[in-house]
């Protein structure tokens, strides 16, 4: 048995091939061997025959993908090939507008307006000064578009309104929707401010309510040749009777309005005497 062949060239009948070995016998080719030549190749070679060196990467990237073991990814729960692509993405809710906007420390159901609201989601007031989170005392699901939370807050400020869907996507509002501020409060009680004679000066009457901006005579009417002076706070009620005939009590309302367009309504009267003397003018 010969144990060392030295040859230059190989060649085998033209058409045929040349077979090195049988089954089971191991071939060596010595480090520093170039395997050349247009065309050179080498078949029935697979990975568990590979048992030592490198492979250069030009040869790798020939290799296709689909020839692969593992020639494709899983991403939430579909097959995605290599060298492939897909989008990612999540469908998550927005915030488009609230009503009210503006409450009290009382319990109040705001309804939110927006997209992408699964049932039932849950919904947070966010104060804009203290970060403290305030979580709705009830969620109303309404639709797709629409939820109203119920709230009860207790301290005043601005609110951020967020929104989390069950599937853990979630919104914040871009900017701080929700007002918690107290109604304007009536200093000045109910009822009459006083009596009067026809055709005289009222003088100056004060009213007064905390936090109002301005008042207004929203039904009924103030005596002739009187008129109502706004003012942050106080409003005053000035001038001099005039056009009363016979005694007569009007009966007025007056609203006051503070900065966060919030309302209270009183009630009040003025009565005016007509004298004898004015009971017989002829005017």
């Amino acid at each position: 048995m010969v144990s060392t062949l030295k040859v230059n060239t190989v060649l085998p009948q033209s058409g045929t091939s040349i077979t090195f070995g049988a089954s089971g016998d191991t071939i060596t080719i010595a480090a520093g061997v170039t395997w050349s030549g247009s065309g050179a190749s080498l078949t029935d070679l697979n990975a568990t025959q590979l048992t030592s060196g490198t492979v250069p990467t030009a040869r790798l990237s020939a290799i296709p993908n689909a020839s692969l073991a593992n020639s494709a990814i899983t991403i939430n729960g579909s097959a995605v090939a290599l060298g492939g692509s897909v989008t990612v993405g999540e469908t998550k809710p927005t915030i488009g507008s609230i009503n009210p906007s503006v409450v009290t420390n009382a319990q109040t159901a705001i309804t939110i307006t927006g997209t992408n609201f699964v049932n039932t989601p849950y919904v947070d007031a966010i104060n804009s000064s203290t970060g403290a989170i305030v979580q709705a005392d009830s969620v109303s699901f309404s639709g797709a578009t629409s939820i109203v939370a119920t709230f009860t807050l207790a301290v005043d400020g601005t609110y951020f309104l967020r929104v989390e869907n069950n599937d853990g996507n979630a919104v914040r509002s871009g900017s701080a929707l929700l007002t918690v501020s107290d109604e304007p409060a009536w200093v000045t009680a109910a009822g009459s401010l006083g009596t009067f004679e026809a055709g005289a000066s009222v003088g100056t009457l004060t009213i007064t309510c905390t936090d109002a901006t301005s008042f207004a005579v929203t039904s009924g009417a103030l005596p002739g040749g009187l008129t109502l002076n706004t003012a942050a706070t106080n409003a005053t009620i000035t001038g001099t009777e005039s056009g009363a005939t016979q005694d007569t009590t009007y009966n007025f309302t007056v609203t006051a309005t503070d900065a966060q367009a919030q309302t209270s309504a009183r009630a009040f009267s003025i009565a005016i005497t007509v004298g004898i003397s004015n009971a017989m003018r002829f005017d």
